[in-house]
């Protein structure tokens, strides 16, 4: 089998690589980013391509599967450029697929595409509506591209399709493009040491999910070397609300109304002091509970990490600098 993986230096791909390179029935990958990544990645051939503004269709020729990871979060401050990455470069992506006869994709969604919760703590399963929600421009890109894929897939009945749809996603050697995309290399990793959380926000609605990227890049292999399709739920146990974090964390809660936590956000973010608008945070109150069993039931997906093992991994790289040697997750 030949598989070819957009966005394959970034936080899923790099794990994706890593699950593949171990799967008998994988015989070649194509990793595809503007900068490619190391040549000691395994069974890994390199091509360099914007999903923007290049025609890809060459490239997926003879190739079997194809992933979609490719996505852009920064600049957050020119949405033409974000837009044309994530929506427009989608498009064309799934497009270039078709016209090069591949027999499959696998597109990485997110929780992100869902529309609010709408006031209910239940878990949702994957026929939740994916509208999106609205200030986010992360959430309202991923929504259009799941409108997109439905197009797609009504006009393509023979390419079988796959949605994964992963809660937040950690692993301790993204911590350095993580730092770079959320927060900015300004701030001093120190900052990240669990000696210093000491606090966490007790915020209405602030409730959100996590999974270890090591378990998401298991579950694209498992959608990618089997016959399944539609849409898959991807998040570990337990959530975390703000008496999970208090106790992960080891750290005492101190109540943050939700408008001055936006309003934080909102003003920095405006003054150039960090990189994250405020959408983030609307994602991080507002984004449904996943329901998740579907994946286990007919993926066989079962993650090896929990929810907190996944955040202390990551705060671990955080307070280290831990990287990885590919474009998207080092320093430079």
């Amino acid at each position: 089998m030949k598989v070819a993986i957009t966005g394959a230096t970034g936080n899923i791909g790099t794990s994706l690589i890593r699950s593949l390179s171990t799967s008998p029935t994988v015989g070649c990958i194509i990793g595809i980013a503007r900068r490619p990544g190391p040549e000691s990645m395994p069974k890994t051939e390199w091509h360099a391509a914007d999903v923007a503004t290049d025609d890809l269709t060459a490239i997926f020729e003879d190739v079997d599967v194809v992933v979609h990871l490719a996505w852009a979060i920064q600049p957050s401050r020119k949405r033409d450029v974000t837009r044309r990455v994530n929506v427009s470069g989608s498009a064309a992506v799934f497009e270039a697929a078709a016209r090069a006869g591949v027999g499959a994709i696998v597109y990485s969604s997110s929780v992100g595409a869902y529309s609010p919760r709408a006031g209910t703590d239940r878990q949702v399963d994957e026929t939740w509506p994916v509208d999106g929600i609205d200030t986010s421009f992360y959430s309202r890109d991923k929504a259009d591209v799941e409108t997109v894929l439905d197009t797609f897939e009504k006009e393509n009945p023979g390419i079988r399709v796959v949605r994964l749809r992963p809660a937040l996603i950690f692993k301790r050697e993204t911590a350095t493009g993580i730092r770079k995309l959320f927060f900015g290399m300004g701030v001093p990793r120190i900052m990240f040491s669990r000696r210093l959380l000491r606090i966490v926000p007790d915020t209405p609605g602030l409730v959100f999910q996590a999974v270890h990227s090591h378990d998401v890049g298991e579950a694209f292999r498992l959608a990618i070397t089997g016959d399944s399709h539609g849409a898959f739920n991807l998040a570990a146990d337990p959530v975390f609300d703000a008496d999970e974090l208090a106790e992960t964390l080891n750290a005492r809660k101190v109540p943050v109304p939700r408008r001055f936590l936006r309003g934080a956000a909102a003003a920095t973010w405006r003054l150039h002091l960090q990189p994250s608008p405020e959408g983030w945070i609307d994602m991080a109150t507002k984004a449904p509970i996943m329901d998740s069993s579907r994946a286990r039931t007919e993926l066989g997906w079962r993650p090896r990490h929990t929810s907190r093992e996944a955040l202390l991994d990551l705060l671990q790289g955080l307070r280290d600098g831990d990287s990885y040697p590919t474009p998207a997750l080092s320093a430079n």
